[in-house]
C-alpha cells in the first residue's frame, strides 16, 4: 500500500464503497471488529494457518492472503488446528488435487472437535467447475471457496461467511456448515487491483507480479484454463512497488509471471520485458533481479541485450524444454523446434557466457518414441543444463493431451526418465564444480536446517552454498570461498576466514 491504512477509522455506518481497493478495506476494517469481538469471546489471539500448493505464483498470492488475515487480527501459525485455515491450492496435476482432499479428511477431524474453526479454499484447483462441486457435496463443512481471479476480496468473503454463521448461530441452527458455504469463483478477470496488505516470507527479498494469465494453451498444461489469459500490471506499478520493498529492506526481487516475456503486450501502452527490466535495473539500493518463467519461443534478442548489459540481473535463466524432438514439441504446441531452440541457447551463451541455464522437462508424452526421448537426451547433452526439473507426464483432465491416443506405457516412461535424470544428475555435477576455489557473492538466505552454526545462500546462478554464519548475516550479500563441491550445492566460508 502507497499509505498505512487505518483501518479503525473507517466508518462503517456507511454503505461499502464500489470502487477497490477502498471496498476491501472497508472489509478488512469490519472483519478486524468481528475478529476482536471473537479474539474477546476466546480470551486470546485468533490463529491462522495458510498451506501453498504449487508454484512461485501461488506463493506470492499467499504473501498477500496472509497480509489481509493479519490486518483482520490473525496471527500467524503452521498448526492446521489454527481457528482459519486456508488452503492456497495447485492444478497443475491431478496428485495435487488428490493432495487437498486428504488435507481436507484430515481438516474434517479437527474441524468436528472446533466446530468455531473456519476453512477456506482459493487458487487454481478452484477454478474447475467440477472441483468446486464436489466439494459443495462431499465436504460441506468447507466455509469459503474462491478462485486465482479474486483473491483481493477475502476479507469481503470472511465477512460474509462470518455473518452468516453468526446469524445462524443465533438461530440455533446446527450442522457443520452452518449459515451455508460462501462460494465466489470468477471465471476471468479484466482488472488488476493494487494496494492490498502483503505479508512477506522474507525481509530481504520478495515476488513481485508482473503479469497474471497465459495465451499459450500449451497442449498438457492447464494453467490457460485456471489463470486466464495475460493481463500486464502497468509499469509505474510494478516500480512502485519495487521502491516500497527496497525502502522496507529487500535486497532481490522475483519478477513473477506464466510467461514473463510476453509481458506489456496487452496494455494500453506496450512495454516490452527487456524495457521494463531496464527499468527495475535502475531502481537505487537493489542488488538483484530475478525473473521466471521465460517462453523460448518469446525470448528476443533484445532481452538477451538487457541482460547482459545489466549489472543487478541475475545471471541465470530458467528455460523450460520440455521435449527435444521438434515433432512431440509439435504435438505439444509449443511452437518452436529443436533447432530453434539450441540456436537461442547458443545466443544466450554467446551475450553471457557465465549464464546459468535450468529447464523443465516432460517425459512420456503421448506417442513419444525411443526417438523421440533419443532427441531430449541430445538435448541435455548439447546444453548442459545446471539443473532440471523432470517430470513423468500424467493425463491432465481438461487438456487436449488428455484425449491423445498413444499413450506411453508405463514401465517404458519410467525406463527413460530414470536415464534422463541419471544423465542430468551426472552433468549438474560436472557444471556446478566450475567455480570451486573461488570467492562467490552469496545472498544469505537462512539458518541451515542440517547443519548448526551454518547458512544456507545463493549465489547469483541461483547456485545453493551453506557455510558458517549467525543470524546477523542473514539478507546480506557476502563474499564466501567455495571449498567443496557436492555436485548441486558447495559448502564454503566466508571469504578472509582461514584463508582463501
Amino acid at each position: 500500500m502507497n499509505q498505512p491504512i487505518d483501518f479503525d477509522q473507517i466508518d462503517l455506518m456507511l454503505p461499502p464503497p464500489e470502487q477497490e481497493p477502498d471496498r476491501q478495506y472497508y472489509f478488512t476494517a469490519k472483519a478486524k471488529r468481528y475478529a476482536a469481538e471473537e479474539s474477546a469471546r476466546l480470551g486470546r489471539p485468533l490463529t491462522c494457518c495458510i498451506q501453498t500448493f504449487g508454484c512461485q505464483m501461488n506463493s506470492r498470492d499467499s504473501e498477500k492472503l496472509l497480509g489481509i488475515l493479519m490486518q483482520i487480527g490473525y496471527r500467524e501459525t503452521n498448526d492446521e488446528h489454527a481457528d482459519f485455515v486456508l488452503y492456497n491450492t495447485c492444478t497443475v496435476r491431478e496428485n495435487a488435487n488428490k493432495r487437498v482432499y486428504g488435507r481436507l479428511g484430515y481438516l474434517n477431524t479437527v474441524k468436528k472437535r472446533n466446530p468455531d474453526m473456519l476453512i477456506a479454499l482459493c487458487g487454481c484447483m478452484m477454478q474447475e467447475a467440477q472441483v468446486v462441486e464436489k466439494i459443495r457435496t462431499s465436504y460441506r463443512f468447507v466455509d469459503i471457496i474462491f478462485g486465482t481471479h479474486n483473491i483481493f476480496k477475502l476479507a469481503e468473503l470472511w465477512c460474509r461467511r462470518y455473518e452468516a454463521r453468526r446469524d445462524a448461530v443465533r438461530k440455533d441452527a446446527a450442522g457443520p456448515g452452518k449459515g451455508g458455504m460462501v462460494v465466489d469463483v470468477w471465471d476471468s478477470a479484466d482488472r488488476i487491483v493494487e494496494d492490498l496488505p502483503v505479508e512477506r516470507k522474507y525481509p530481504f527479498k520478495s515476488g513481485v507480479n508482473i503479469m497474471f494469465g497465459c495465451n499459450n494453451f500449451c497442449s498438457y498444461c492447464i494453467v490457460p484454463y485456471v489463470r486466464g489469459r495475460e493481463r500486464s500490471r502497468r509499469p509505474e506499478d510494478i516500480l512502485a512497488e519495487i521502491r516500497r520493498l527496497v525502502a522496507d529492506g529487500v535486497v532481490e526481487v522475483m519478477l513473477l509471471g506464466q510467461n514473463v516475456n510476453s509481458y506489456g503486450k496487452t496494455l494500453d501502452e506496450p512495454v516490452t520485458f527487456a524495457e521494463l527490466l531496464r527499468q527495475v535495473d535502475q531502481i537505487e539500493g537493489l542488488e538483484r533481479i530475478r525473473f521466471m518463467t521465460s517462453h523460448p519461443k518469446d525470448l528476443s534478442d533484445e532481452l538477451i541485450r538487457a541482460m547482459a548489459e545489466s549489472k543487478k540481473v541475475c545471471r541465470h535463466l530458467h528455460l523450460p524444454v520440455q521435449s527435444g524432438s521438434s515433432r512431440i514439441l509439435k504435438e505439444m504446441n509449443r511452437r518452436y523446434t529443436k533447432e530453434q531452440y539450441l540456436e537461442l541457447v547458443e545466443r544466450i551463451r554467446r551475450a553471457m557466457p557465465d549464464i546459468s541455464l535450468t529447464t523443465d522437462i516432460i517425459v512420456g508424452f503421448p506417442g513419444e518414441t525411443e526417438e523421440d526421448f533419443l532427441e531430449t537426451m541430445d538435448v541435455v547433452e548439447q546444453v548442459r543444463y545446471d539443473s532440471a526439473f523432470t517430470f513423468i507426464y500424467s493425463k491432465r483432465t481438461g487438456t487436449p493431451a488428455a484425449k491423445m491416443e498413444n499413450q506411453v506405457p508405463e514401465d517404458v516412461v519410467k525406463d527413460r526418465f530414470d536415464r534422463l535424470l541419471k544423465r542430468i544428475q551426472e552433468i549438474s555435477a560436472e557444471v556446478c564444480g566450475r567455480d570451486l576455489h573461488t570467492v562467490q557473492k552469496v545472498l544469505a538466505e537462512e539458518p541451515d536446517d542440517h547443519l548448526d552454526g551454518y547458512l544456507t545462500g545463493r549465489m547469483d546462478n541461483n547456485t545453493v552454498v551453506h557455510f558458517p554464519g549467525d543470524a546477523s548475516m542473514i539478507g546480506k550479500i557476502v563474499d564466501v570461498y567455495l571449498e567443496e563441491s557436492k555436485g548441486f550445492y558447495y559448502m564454503g566460508r566466508t571469504a578472509g576466514a582461514g584463508g582463501g
